[in-house]
């Protein structure tokens, strides 16, 4: 993967930061002094992000003491994009949405493209990749209509990595070639080293390396002139993996070596998070597991830092924010539309005075429709909203498992192999010596086992391949019927229902069995699953020893908020009957 940032701009490692300081400390005028740190967070942003963040963060607080909306969502972004290469990406987006709130003014239309270009660049991190796509479309919008051909050129590398991760490679190179020419008429050195850079990317992946190299070359060279030390360390990167694809990994370890003394003293993670992650590869491949053990070790510290499931669920739920309060700015202007349309109505009435009940009719009905209508579209997003959130868990359920059996259950199995290895080669002292190390033996592949069980309840295969019924029977099957006997009947559910129902209906019946066994002390439970042409039915039923539906404390755990919450999400209905001593029959309908 190539490792790319800042693309399209150019920001001088030779300002006088000093003199900037300055000048924002004691300069007697705003202007001055907002100026000063405008130009020293942006000359910090690639050289030192904690130095970056305490000059725009100071910036932002002169800025919005003096009601500078211009300059604040400015110094808002910088700031986001201090956090994106520290790889703190939810503080990142953040910032970017806070930018967003405050750039509303027509005349700042280009800042917020700028922002929207940077909100696109942190989607296509987490891979959010249509979310990315519309950012860029919005940012190439005005860029365009302001006929900002530095804008263009930015956005079309920025979106030609997209399409990279689409592999749709003649889409990604056609972007960055005409970013280039728009470069090159603009004589950018900058600009021109990025556009290169990027061409020589997509060469690489298309295996044409003496192209890629060429390319990737030239950029560097450009960069080396420019003496832009961010830019060089990703120039390293990007030579190092496309001599890796080569098979050339002697020069590929020489790169990312180059490439990480410059991001250890930038403090840039990102960027060594990939190094490390194609360090470790080289090494497997070059016969030495040890050192591809030990570089894959600091690549997953530096990821669980960068990537967790919190982090991207707390982007998601910004995103969600944004939209809504968007939504709701469309709608605000649309009623104050109406507003207007009512003030011409009434005078029209007072006018015409054998209009009045026709214009009052009127009126009543339009009110009337649009109220509707602006119901209609809260609930909408509000539906939405709660989509992207189930879908958030959903990914990161899917993501955790995938790292259970991929990441540890490899290493567990790995473990196990080594250890059958030494057997043969291992004096045994007696029969309890060698019982003993068979013990371990068994305690690995138990453990293994255990990875195992834990990821495929997290997202089953059965519900990916054959559907609800059969990752129910396949859930309950795992259960002891030692501790609970538990019967299971379908009807109608052949073939496979929407993802989204098969899902959230999954995880309500594991969360119904879950409660059952935690709470109900049940010797028996009975689950049924039925379709017909109203919908999808499902009871569960046991004969534990109950609680009082009356009591409202009962609703309150995360268990039955859950499932009342995603059913309704469903636009279905689930219903509790139980009573102290009597057991319990959970209810669901979901219409389909």
């Amino acid at each position: 993967m190539l490792f790319l940032v800042l693309s399209g701009t150019g920001y001088s490692q030779t300002t006088n930061t000093d003199s900037l300081e300055q000048v924002f400390q004691n300069s007697p005028t705003y202007k001055e002094r907002i100026s000063a740190c405008k130009l020293l967070s942006t000359a910090y942003l690639i050289r030192d992000f904690d130095a970056c963040l305490s000059a725009a963060k100071a910036g932002a607080e002169l800025a919005e003491a003096e009601k500078d909306h211009s300059s604040l969502g400015e110094l808002k972004k910088t700031i986001g994009m201090a956090w994106y290469f520290k790889g703190v990406f939810d503080s990142a987006a953040n910032y970017y949405y806070k930018a967003l709130d405050v750039l509303k003014d027509p005349e700042e239309e280009l800042q917020k493209a700028g922002v929207l270009n940077e909100l696109g660049k942190l989607y296509r991190k987490t891979r959010d990749l249509d979310r990315a796509l519309q950012n860029y479309d919005e940012a190439f919008a005005i860029y365009k209509k302001r006929q900002d051909d530095n804008g263009m050129a930015t956005i079309l590398n920025e979106s030609g990595v997209v399409f990279e991760y689409k592999e749709d490679y003649a889409e990604a190179l056609d972007r960055y070639q005409r970013s280039l020419a728009l470069r090159e008429k603009m004589n950018d050195k900058v600009g021109q080293g990025y556009s290169l850079n990027f061409i020589g990317g997509v060469f690489t992946l298309k295996k044409d390396f003496v192209q890629a190299e060429k390319y990737l070359i030239r950029s560097l060279d450009i960069r080396r002139q420019l003496k832009d030390s961010f830019a060089i360390a990703l120039n390293h990167a990007d030579l190092g993996f496309m001599y890796t694809e080569s098979g050339m990994y002697d020069k590929a370890i020489e790169q990312y070596g180059i490439s990480n003394a410059i991001a250890m003293k930038l403090h840039y993670p990102d960027l060594l998070l990939g190094n490390y992650r194609e360090l470790s590869s080289i090494a497997e491949k070059k016969g030495d597991p040890k050192l591809s053990l030990e570089l894959f070790k600091k690549y997953n510290a530096i990821k669980d830092s960068v990537f967790s499931g919190e982090k991207l669920k707390q982007i998601e739920q910004l995103n969600a924010k944004y939209q809504a309060e968007k939504k709701e700015q469309q709608l605000k202007l649309q009623k104050a539309e109406l507003t207007k349309k009512n003030y011409l109505l009434w005078g029209l009435i007072l006018g015409i005075a054998m209009l009045v009940l026709a214009g009052f009719t009127f009126y009543r009905k339009r009110r009337i429709q649009m109220e509707l209508k602006m119901q209609t579209e809260l609930m909408k997003q509000q539906d939405l909203a709660t989509k992207a959130i189930i879908s958030a868990e959903e990914n990161e359920r899917k993501r955790i498992a995938a790292d259970l059996h991929d990441g540890i259950g490899q290493m567990m199995s790995a473990a196990k192999m080594n250890l059958s290895a030494f057997e043969n080669d291992l004096p045994f002292k007696d029969a309890d010596h060698k019982a003993a190390f068979e013990r371990v033996i068994s305690l690995v592949d138990e453990s293994c086992r255990e990875i195992r069980s834990v990821s495929h309840q997290m997202m089953p295969n059965a519900l990916l391949k054959s559907g609800l019924a059969s990752a129910v029977r396949e859930f309950i099957d795992k259960i002891d019927h030692r501790v609970i006997r538990i019967n299971l009947y379908t009807e109608g559910l052949d073939e496979k229902l929407d993802s989204n129902v098969e899902t959230v209906l999954y995880r309500v019946i594991q969360e119904c069995v879950n409660n059952v066994i935690k709470h109900s002390r049940a010797g028996s439970l009975d689950i049924s699953l039925i379709r017909d042409n109203d919908g999808i039915s499902a009871t569960v039923e046991d004969n534990g020893r109950g609680f009082d539906t009356s009591d409202k404390q009962q609703f309150e755990g995360i268990g039955l908020k859950n499932i009342i919450s995603r059913i309704g999400y469903l636009k279905g209905t689930v219903d509790f009957d139980s009573a102290p001593g009597k057991g319990t029959l959970v209810a669901i309908h979901v219409p389909l």
